[in-house]
Formats: structure tokens, C-alpha cells, sequence
């Protein structure tokens, strides 16, 4: 947070034993204004209103997608200038994949959050992204433009499908 970057790892690494409500509050933990706590936890309930319904329900026991909206909740409760979300979509079911990327893009335009995403599901992650980078054994193999990338012969057959 002192640095304004968030971010939310991969299998999300939210405190399973804790409250729902108690992993946002230490998302918050650098922020010693308890106005602007409560501000972002409106944020952030207003993004997630499940969460808001869940607030004293034990972490653990939430569905995968509810724990991603938490995870994703917590990295913005120190008003991050940049967020960083590492496989989001990993063991999520399809329409909660598109529940959180749909999110993800609401977070990137209303809080004008710099957002890097890093995402197995190209398509996805090129559909919704401004600008993209192709890593192959951990090399910029290609970058460019989401949509250009989406049209590449190259990246279309080894990535999309096409």
C-alpha cells in the first residue's frame, strides 16, 4: 500500500478462519484514517454487494467466486493506484469468470485503477485488456494492442482456439 500497488495472488490467499469483514479490515491495515476504512469498504460493497450480505460469515466458507470478490476486495481496501490480480479465473465456473472479469473492467474505468492481469484464458484477458503481452517459458514472445493481438494468425491458432 505505501507504494500504491495491491496485489491479489493466485488460489486468491484469503484467511480462511477469519470473517468476511475482518479480511477486508486488513486490506486496510496501512490506512490509518478510519473514514477512508469505511469509504472503501463502501467501495467495495458496492462492487461485491455479495460480500456486503457475507460480511460476518467465516472466509472459508465461501463459494470460490465469493472468495475471488473477496481476495479482490481486500488489495483494493488500501486504495491501490495499481493492482496486480494473478489468475483470477482459476477454479471458477464459467459465469463467475465473467462475473469477475466484468469487475475487473468496472474497478479499471470507475476508479481509474492501472489493473495487470495475468490470465491462462487469453481470450478473456485480451477481450477485456487495453494492451497485452505474450509470455512463452517466461519470454515477451509478442505485445501489442488487445485487438491486434486478438487478430494475430499466430496468436489466434496457439492461443484462441481459431
Amino acid at each position: 500500500m505505501a507504494r500504491g500497488l495491491s496485489h491479489v495472488p493466485e488460489g486468491r490467499m484469503i484467511f480462511a478462519n477469519l470473517t468476511v469483514l475482518e479480511n477486508l479490515q486488513l486490506g486496510a491495515y496501512l490506512v490509518r484514517d478510519k473514514k477512508i476504512v469505511r469509504r472503501e469498504l463502501e467501495l467495495v460493497f458496492a462492487t461485491f454487494p455479495r460480500l456486503s450480505e457475507r460480511g460476518q460469515q467465516i472466509a472459508g466458507t465461501l463459494s470460490g467466486g465469493e472468495q475471488q470478490m473477496l481476495a479482490i476486495g481486500r488489495a483494493l481496501m488500501s486504495q491501490p493506484r495499481f493492482l496486480m490480480l494473478d489468475e483470477p479465473s482459476l477454479g471458477l465456473a464459467p459465469l463467475l469468470v465473467k462475473t469477475i472479469f466484468e469487475k475487473i473492467v468496472e474497478i479499471n474505468r470507475e476508479r481509474g485503477l492501472t489493473i495487470l492481469l495475468v490470465e491462462q484464458n487469453a481470450n478473456l484477458a485480451l477481450e477485456i485488456s487495453h494492451f497485452g503481452y505474450v509470455l512463452e517459458t517466461g519470454r515477451v514472445v509478442l505485445s501489442g494492442d488487445s485487438a491486434a493481438l486478438r487478430q494475430n494468425p499466430q496468436i489466434r491458432r496457439a492461443y484462441l482456439g481459431g
